[in-house]
């Protein structure tokens, strides 16, 4: 089957370097009834965020600096730089928080290592206010080597059972994704200190780093989210020359790749939740469900999914029990969103690239972390 590596230029050309500085707020209409406002901006081609407990929010810029904002201004000193650097899609591409982070102090980040060959490498870091402990990252997991600079995932999410789960993808090679000899193409699950649960699915079947497996068969898992409440786990796959994916995760599953993908696939093979054809886009990117203590959307917005269509710079919904179909919430005004998270307070936070062209009439020369809120909410 022809492989596309669809966010491969997307991404590459959206790489210019742009001053770092925080946006002023400016509210524009985004659907009916709901506004886009720009938080924080100057970002150095943002990949990937998540919302600390104290409501901070902590951003991978893929070069490898991981950003802080606090009450909307961009600390200019990074929390944490990664021994990496930005090549096609690798680099720093996942930050999780540890669910006892308040008294640990415990961020998780997933990045391309370069030593002693290229690879993709879990590690544990340690706040100390703003800014991570000095030389006190423990690396959790190695995984193995980079054969090419396309599909490496790198997603991070704590699941509802406390493991931590991490997205990866294919490495352009395909047959690997069936492998339980590779990490590519896999949902991996560890515990927070690295070691890997004796309930872990292929635990006496594989060996080594492999016994991570949580779930096969994917082309490049490039985000995750965990639903409040249920802990369902929808994995954002990328897709090869027709499909893009929503997966839901479960232990064994084996999701097709190379052999199948869409909502097609045989025997052995568990379908996508929702899938769409590339005439409707082509990239999925950052997926989050809508759950929060405080509905700022409102009681009928609870349970939906949302994701971002990179190429189409859209925000989606789809109900997951009944989810052959999406809806398009709206278009964003930075082009190339490529994480979502609904924050604490309600409202939908969307991470663009932007570097990536003219959309709505304006051009974004630099990444920006973007609001979406009811119209009748004030920023703070």
């Amino acid at each position: 089957m022809p492989r596309r590596p669809c966010l491969a230029a997307a991404l590459a050309a959206s790489l210019a370097l742009a001053p770092h500085a925080s946006a002023a707020p400016s509210p524009r209409p985004f659907a009916p009834g709901f506004i886009e406002t720009v938080v924080a901006g100057g970002f150095d081609s943002p990949v990937s965020m998540a919302f600390a407990p104290d409501g901070r929010v902590f951003v991978c810029e893929q070069g490898g600096a991981l950003r802080v904002i606090r009450q909307g201004r961009v600390l200019p000193r990074p929390f944490w730089t990664a021994p990496t650097h930005a090549d096609t899609e690798e680099g720093l591409l996942g930050v999780a928080f540890d669910p006892d982070f308040a008294s640990n102090g415990f961020v998780y980040v997933c990045y391309t290592a370069l030593v002693p060959a290229r690879h993709q490498r879990i590690s544990r870091l340690v706040a100390m206010g703003d800014t991570a402990k000095a030389n006190a990252e423990v690396v959790l997991l190695e995984l193995d080597e980079n054969h090419n600079h396309l599909h490496v995932g790198g997603a991070l999410r704590f699941g509802r059972d406390g493991m931590l789960y991490a997205g990866t993808g294919d490495n352009d090679l395909g047959d690997p994704s069936q492998s339980l000899h590779s990490t590519f193409g896999k949902l991996l699950r560890i515990r927070p200190d690295g070691t890997i649960p004796a309930d872990n699915p292929f635990v006496h079947e594989a060996t080594g780093r492999y016994r991570a497996i949580w779930a096969r068969g994917l082309r490049n898992a490039f985000t995750l989210d965990v639903q409040p409440g249920t802990g369902r786990l929808f994995v954002n796959d990328v897709g090869g020359s027709e499909w893009e994916e929503v997966d839901e995760a479960a232990a064994g599953a084996n999701y097709g790749w190379p052999a199948y993908e869409g909502p097609s696939g045989s025997d052995g093979f568990r379908l996508p939740v929702h899938a769409y054809r590339h005439s409707d886009g082509c990239a999925i990117t950052g997926g989050a469900f809508y759950g929060p203590a405080k509905a700022a959307f409102g009681r009928d917005w609870v349970g939906r999914y949302f994701y971002a269509e990179y190429c189409r710079n859209e925000i989606r919904w789809i109900d997951p029990a009944n989810a052959e179909a999406f809806h398009v919430f709206g278009v964003t005004h930075v082009a190339g969103p490529v994480d979502l998270r609904v924050g604490p307070d309600g409202c939908l936070y969307v991470l663009a690239r932007g570097n990536s062209g003219v959309v709505g009439g304006e051009h974004s020369s630099s990444g920006s972390l973007l609001r979406i809120s009811p119209g009748n909410v004030r920023e703070h």
